[in-house]
């Protein structure tokens, strides 16, 4: 009789617990979508997009790797918040488009955990708002603390990087270590 009654809630539990692992990508796959038509709007020339009404963030640039078919919007700022619907623009590196350190940061069990399969001369190509558009070559790949504060520097560097937690299998959220994907300008090619 015992067993019957534990039944019912168990499999309930199941269910939420299969339910919220779905939850955060599909949010992630959702958002992107919804990102995707923002940007649309801001290269057709309006400034004040916001992907939802109540969103505190827009698309600041376009993040391509053709290989692994990555194409993802890239937000503005690099808050908790904004990290879970997309990539980030690190606030006080390099804007995209711009000569300099620029530093995108997401998390790596979502939208940058394709970083993981990256490998040394992967193209990078960041598009801007503007309609313009950066080629970069992967030229390092390196975990460090997250103390190291000088990988943020505007000033360090022509170059464009992307940050995520490290280990990517891990299950504790506050790991101190990340993984660094640092990519340089690639030369233009002759037409």
């Amino acid at each position: 009789m015992m067993r019957r009654r534990l039944v019912l809630p168990a499999l309930l539990v199941g269910v939420l617990c299969f339910g919220y692992a779905g939850y955060i990508p599909a949010k992630a796959w959702l958002a992107q979508r919804l990102l995707d038509h923002a940007w649309e709007r801001r290269l057709a020339g309006s400034v004040q997009v916001r992907p939802w009404p109540w969103a505190d963030t827009r698309p600041a640039a376009r993040l391509v790797q053709p290989r692994l078919n990555i194409d993802q919007i890239v937000l503005d700022g690099a808050s908790g918040r904004v990290l879970a619907f997309g990539p980030g623009h690190v606030v006080g590196s390099a804007r995209p488009g711009e000569r300099g350190n620029i530093v995108l940061s997401g998390h790596r069990d979502t939208h940058f955990r394709w970083l993981d399969r990256l490998v040394l001369g992967d193209e990078l190509v960041l598009k801007t708002v503007d309609g313009g558009q950066r080629r970069y070559r992967v030229g390092r790949l390196a975990v460090h603390h997250e103390s190291e504060v000088a990988l943020l520097d505007a000033h360090a560097g022509d170059q464009l990087r992307l940050l995520t937690c490290y280990p990517f299998d891990a299950i504790d959220p506050g790991t101190t270590e990340r993984f660094v994907v640092t990519a340089f300008p690639a030369p233009r090619r002759s037409a």
